[in-house]
């Protein structure tokens, strides 16, 4: 198992650069990005590329409502060449209050939406040439983007329809919200069952950590900062199958042995990756981020 970082991208963009760049001098396996209402992530990471040229980038993820599968494929292989292969792209149909409070589309039948999305955005990275007349996308034709492999693709999934699709038409899923209990229990087998036959899946976790002489107060916070995440049915449905209250009992906090060995549970659990979003005051975090950082190192050692 490998520790990527979730990047802090709400800050000018030479500090998220510098982020990047710390993250790649710790040992981190990938840096992260998110959709969000500030930088565009997918032009960011083409720009950061350069900067930090051995650590992987990737998606966490960019909205599928909101870019047409082939336009999202031609910036993909964009970025996947300007930053020599190191790319991975994390897509996810996000939720109804975004679909349509920002972006203004209709929120139906999202688990096709993202079926018919990859039957598009899968071939088209490709470089196969894709007609699809579905219910919810429209797209025909071929991209032409020469000597450029392909970036893995991973679809953001909590439920039974999406962890499946996230094993059969891409390389894997990203996920979170949940324990490593419920990732050995319900995502790993959804995933690998349908990927049956397929090279290794990837099952990436995304995680709140904090190395913390408090893991209380860092739940508290949890639950008064993200506490709205619970309302939403599709992290709903993951902690209610993981038997917990609020996103404030998913977080990994406490000091160094504690956070080792809820590592280690997820590893046993089938994890490939934790993506860690380090949280806390200022000197808290830089100590997660030590700590973090030291363990990915031992773990690609």
């Amino acid at each position: 198992m490998q520790i990527g970082m979730w990047i802090d991208d709400e800050k000018p963009l030479p500090a998220v650069v510098d982020a990047v760049v710390d993250a790649e001098r710790r040992g981190f396996a990938r840096a992260w990005f998110g959709q969000r209402l500030g930088w565009d992530p997918l032009t960011m990471i083409a720009a950061i590329g350069d900067r930090a040229p051995r650590i992987g980038l990737g998606t966490a993820v960019v909205v599928t409502w909101s870019r047409h599968p082939l336009t999202l494929a031609a910036e993909a292989l964009t970025v996947q060449a300007a930053v020599q292969g190191r790319f991975t792209l994390g897509i996810g149909p996000s939720h109804q209050p975004i679909v349509e409070g920002r972006f203004g589309y209709r929120w139906q039948r999202p688990g096709q939406h993202v079926e018919e999305y990859a039957d598009v955005l899968s071939p088209a990275l490709r470089g196969d040439a894709v007609d699809v007349r579905g219910e919810t996308v429209t797209a025909a034709g071929r991209l032409t983007v020469p000597a450029t492999p392909p970036p893995p693709l991973l679809i953001a999934a909590h439920g039974p329809r999406l962890l499946r699709l996230a094993g059969e038409r891409a390389d894997g899923v990203i996920t979170t919200w949940t324990d490593a209990r419920s990732v050995a229990e319900n995502v790993v087998p959804a995933v690998l069952t349908a990927a049956a036959g397929r090279p290794d899946s990837q099952i990436v976790v995304g995680l709140i950590a904090t190395l913390t002489d408090d893991p209380d107060a860092a739940r508290a916070h949890v639950a008064q900062g993200f506490g709205m995440a619970g309302d939403l049915p599709s992290y709903r449905r993951s902690l209610d199958q993981a038997g917990l209250a609020g996103p404030e009992d998913t977080i990994l906090a406490g000091n160094e042995a504690e956070l080792e060995k809820a590592v280690r549970r997820f590893a046993d659990a089938g994890a490939t990756e934790l993506q860690v979003c380090p949280l806390g005051p200022p000197a808290e975090q830089e100590r997660t981020i030590e700590f973090f950082g030291e363990l990915a190192r031992s773990l690609r050692a």
